[in-house]
Order: structure tokens, then sequence, then C-alpha cells
């Protein structure tokens, strides 16, 4: 059996990309933080075929560790870079694990013999650090794709700016290292919304959906979103899955970086739809998954079927 090293894999994303490998007959290496906490990764024990799954504690910024994890992966997905809005270190937070975290797994994956594919989880972010909000090179429009150029603004959230920096990072290590025995794929997916396969309560992706769909403002940013009826690009969590494994599994796509997205709401049609009611507006498509659908052959589900799921 090919082995797959899932940093990350017991997360929003993350789980349904341990059970979309562990589905396809890979034996999964599962990182966690801490071993001691079941309750981040027991959901995955009851997945079909987790006989084939290793839960292994790492602590990403340990190279050492970081090295011995890779060991025997054919495949490695890296999404254990921290999503979260509310921030009182941006550089303790944000910055440093995703940026520095980055690099070191780009090191350790070079040190590491028998790797054939690394696929890095960055976000839309990497493209536009404005998100939900339009880059401000476009206009309603004009559809971003991967040919654009990228928008950074230093008055983004930290969040952004860091995957918009972590992606910057991997792009230069791609192009220093133009003779590596290893692929590097990136997928860049917008608003992921679905159902998670846990019950944990650390998602930022089922939070901002909870949020939405009972109308809560915890704080002025969420409250600006509901005032100006803002705009979400989203996709569906099972198709950064398989959009995750395609690109893991097809050859010669070093370099590429695909933007996942499917359909544009009004936060208003969100709310609809997270509570079962038809939105008012029609979808816009402000990212185009063109390239996706192409190259990694696959069909994006309407935002409305993800939103449905989340409120069964």
């Amino acid at each position: 059996m090919k082995k797959v090293g899932i940093i990350g894999g017991s997360g929003f994303i993350g789980s349904y990309n341990t059970k979309k490998f562990l589905g396809e007959g890979y034996a999964v290496k599962v990182s966690t933080t801490d071993l001691s906490k079941m309750e981040k990764y027991e959901h995955l024990l009851q997945l079909p075929n987790a006989q084939h799954l290793e839960i292994v504690q790492l602590d990403v910024e340990d190279k050492i560790a970081l090295v011995q994890f890779l060991k025997d992966c054919s495949i490695v997905i890296h999404g254990g870079t921290p999503f979260q809005l509310d921030v009182k270190d941006p550089k303790a937070e944000l910055f440093d694990p995703t940026i520095k975290g980055t690099e070191n797994f780009l090191e350790a994956v070079q040190q590491t013999p028998g790797i054939e594919k690394v696929v890095i989880i960055a976000s839309v972010a990497g493209y536009n650090t404005n998100f939900p909000l339009l880059p401000g090179n476009k206009t309603r429009d004009q559809q971003f794709n991967e040919d654009d150029e990228p928008f950074m603004s230093e008055e983004s959230h930290p969040y952004g700016q860091a995957k918009f920096l972590a992606n910057q990072a991997v792009k230069k290590y791609i192009g220093d290292h133009p003779k590596l025995d290893f692929e590097i794929t990136t997928v860049s997916p917008v608003f992921v919304v679905g159902k998670a396969i846990s019950t944990r309560q650390d998602s930022t992706s089922m939070g901002m959906q909870y949020l939405f769909k009972n109308k809560i403002a915890p704080n002025p940013f969420v409250q600006m979103l509901y005032e100006n009826d803002t705009e979400f690009a989203m996709v569906d969590v099972a198709d950064v899955a398989e959009c995750i494994y395609k690109a893991a599994t097809t050859k010669g796509l070093n370099g590429k970086n695909y933007l996942l997205s499917s359909e544009t709401y009004r936060v208003s049609d969100i709310h609809l739809m997270l509570n079962n009611q038809a939105p008012k507006h029609k979808p816009e498509i402000f990212y185009s998954n063109n390239l996706a659908k192409k190259e990694l052959g696959v069909v994006f589900n309407p935002a409305i079927i993800p939103l449905n799921q989340f409120s069964a």
C-alpha cells in the first residue's frame, strides 16, 4: 500500500482528506499535536478502512520530528497551518507557524527520500488578501483566475497576509529548486463550507457557518459582513478533498496552484440556505474554477448543497 502523510488530517478539511485517501486504498498517517487529546482525532477511527490509519504526535516546528513523520510516505498533504480570525499576537499565532512552518516543511521533504508528491493546502488569500472583499485591482464584473496578478494589502487581516506570504515562499522554493525529485502542487480554496465529519468545535469554517445561520455577530468584523451584505465565494469541503486527491495522484502538476471555488452569494442568501430556504439572489462567479475543472477533472457542487448539509 502506498502511504500518504496528512499534516492537519483531523481538522475540517483534513478529515475529508483522510476519509478520501482511506477510501481509495491508501495507508494514511495523520499528525496530531497531542496524542492524549483523543477528542481531536477519535472520529477518524470510525472511518471505513481505519485499520490502515496511523495517528502520530507531531510538532511541525520540530524539524527532526517532521522528517520522522514524513519517512515512508510517498504523498504528503500539508494542511496544518492555523486558520483563525481572533488574533492577539499575529507573529506568534499566524506569521511564524504559517510562513516558517511551510519553509521548514519543504526543507524536511527535501531531506526525505521516496516522496513523490506534495500538496499544499493554501488559501484564496494567496491570491487576494482582502477576501471576502474583491481585490483592489478588480471590479465586480471581472472574474479572478490563476493568471491574474495576486493582490496583497498590509491593511488586510493578518491571516490573509500570512497565507499570501507563505504562498510566495512556496513559489520561491520551487523556483530555487528546478530539479526536485518530487512535485509540489498547491490548492487555494475560497470559503470552505459543509458539514464536519467530527463534532469538534474549533473549526473556523464551521464557526462562521454557525454565525451566518443564526445571524450572530461576535465582533465588528462579522457585524460589517452583515451590514454590507458581503458576497462570499464558497466551495464544498467534499469538493476540496476531491481536488486534493486528484492533485496528489496526477503527475505533471509541479508548480501549479489551483483556485477552488464554486458560487458566490451574499451573506443574507447564505443565511437562508443554511436554514434550508431558497436564496433571493442568483449566484455570481467571482473566482474562476475553470483550471481545476479542466486539469483535475472535478465538477463543483452548487453552494446550496453543502450549506443544506451543514444544517442536516
